[in-house]
């Protein structure tokens, strides 16, 4: 069992929450080279509450992935206590609710109250929150009493010293573990100088730790600037952007390795755990910066796949043997669930290998529907659907249980509703029963959808109510299953 040590931010050097910069390779490459805490990027609740949780067992990660497929957040146990997952929201329960979502796969949860983006203040996120201290106290009070991981937020300057230290004390009194200050105000941009003077004002006016945020441009060059940082600024730690993200190696007390070895370093984790090639092109192009004119940086630019920014970097080889290794392991742990599959089966489900394709079927009717006509028609209780997910996949099995028979198709589905309607064809085959196919001629729900429809009609050009009563809506409506998809 893995015990949690509670985070402290004092004394630490952290790699700041980054857009587009902060994923999963590039944590783990700023925690190699010395970084005590890592922030993911700025994640929307709205997107995360539509995510699942999946268990990815070929990359040995914990993925949360969106309605259409694309992952919106990945972690692992290398990071897990060091990783704070920091969120965009401007709704108390929203930030609970992603809270409680990712609260067991990461160290902390911060709230972003200093990007002064107009895609985040336009939603009343970001620095939107700094003109609302009733808000920011109610999500942040919200998440100290409803989750166990450390709570802090990531602010910016407000124009007085005085009203930044009142609203600091006020935050404080939330309960959260720490606060980051970005040394300017949300019109100020990096070349502005940072305002490091309002940053030592606010770590000697509370007694939480301070990290201080927005010293790449001014301070920050080599590892020793650090400490620097940290001294004009009083703060109890320091989290570092740009700096970082040109090079990640600045967390070295040795000094900057060379940005060829950082290039590389960083695109084995890209394969390591299979990152987008989009983001990769990205992160790389920040670490190139003036070398992007160069003929390896023209390359980069023109690359449209994993394997050509690995040919970029002379990473081939190393590409096409990390391939083939997680085909390897996929094609291994695919053969493992199906022998798996095979042995746990209950013999005494009738089994057939049947799709769902809805073109074969008439607009608005399913098997489902037929099968439940047909259980009401015989007086049965109505069908009853389990349905499961398999990690490695994401793919989806069901078995319905009609009259106490069970039945499944052996082919898995990309969605729960396939798979159920894939079930509810195998039991109505079993049984002998018209499934509602075009090919099978006259469709006697469709028909019976025309009655309800032309009744409809009837009533309204006599001024009748037009509500249908629940009873007759459930002859033509599909039911759903109310079973929740677990966890395998």
């Amino acid at each position: 069992m893995t015990v949690n040590t509670p985070l402290c931010f004092r004394g630490k050097k952290i790699l700041a929450p980054m857009v587009r910069v902060g994923t999963l390779p590039m944590r783990l490459l700023a925690l190699d080279y010395g970084a005590d805490i890592v922030y993911c990027e700025e994640l929307i609740d709205i997107k995360m509450l539509q995510c699942k949780r999946v268990i990815n067992e070929v990359l040995e990660t914990v993925d949360f992935v969106a309605p259409n497929e694309r992952i919106v957040f990945r972690t692992c146990e290398r990071e897990r206590e060091h990783v704070v997952f920091q969120m965009g929201s401007a709704d108390a329960e929203r930030a609970l609710a992603v809270a409680k979502l990712v609260e067991s796969d990461v160290a902390g949860i911060d709230i972003n109250m200093g990007c002064p983006k107009e895609y985040s203040t336009k939603a009343s996120m970001g620095a939107a929150l700094l003109s609302d201290p009733d808000k920011i106290e109610s999500i942040l009070t919200t998440l100290v009493k409803g989750i166990c991981k450390p709570v802090t937020c990531k602010i910016r300057i407000l124009p007085s010293v005085e009203d930044t230290v009142n609203l600091v004390k006020r935050i404080e009194k939330t309960g959260i573990a720490a606060i980051a200050v970005h040394g300017r105000k949300k019109e100020e941009r990096p070349q502005h100088p940072v305002h490091c003077d309002v940053i030592k004002a606010i770590s000697e006016a509370v007694s939480i730790p301070v990290i201080a945020n927005g010293g790449s441009h001014d301070f920050i060059k080599e590892y020793a600037d650090i400490e620097t940082f940290q001294k004009a600024t009083a703060a109890s730690s320091v989290m570092i952007a740009r700096a970082a993200m040109w090079n990640p190696s600045i967390f070295r007390k040795e000094g900057f390795c060379p940005l060829k070895d950082v290039m590389q370093d960083y695109i084995k984790y890209v394969l390591r755990y299979d990152n987008h090639y989009t983001n990769t092109k990205y992160c790389l192009c920040q670490m190139l910066r003036e070398q992007l004119e160069t003929t390896q940086g023209k390359k980069l630019h023109a690359a449209q796949t994993t394997q050509e920014i690995c040919e970029v970097f002379e990473m081939g080889d190393f590409y096409e043997e990390t391939t083939a290794i997680f085909e390897a392991k996929r094609t291994s742990l695919e053969t493992k669930m199906q022998d798996e599959d095979d042995q746990m089966e209950d013999p005494d489900v009738i089994k057939m290998a049947v799709r769902f394709d809805k073109r074969d079927y008439p607009p608005q009717i399913t098997p489902k529907m037929y099968l439940l006509e047909w259980c009401r028609k015989e007086k049965h209780p109505q069908p009853v659907y389990e349905t499961v997910q398999r990690p490695l996949d994401r793919l989806f099995c069901s078995v319905v249980t009609v009259a106490e028979r069970k039945y499944r198709s052996t082919l898995w589905d990309k969605s729960k509703k396939l798979a159920e309607q894939a079930a509810a064809i195998v039991c109505l085959r079993a049984l002998g029963v018209p499934e509602g196919k075009l090919c099978e001629g006259e469709n006697h729900l469709i028909n019976k959808r025309k009655r309800g429809d032309q009744e409809r009609l009837i009533s309204r050009d006599h001024g009748e109510d037009l509500a249908e009563p629940s009873h007759k809506k459930a002859n033509f409506i599909e039911e759903t299953s109310d079973m929740n998809v677990p966890k395998m």
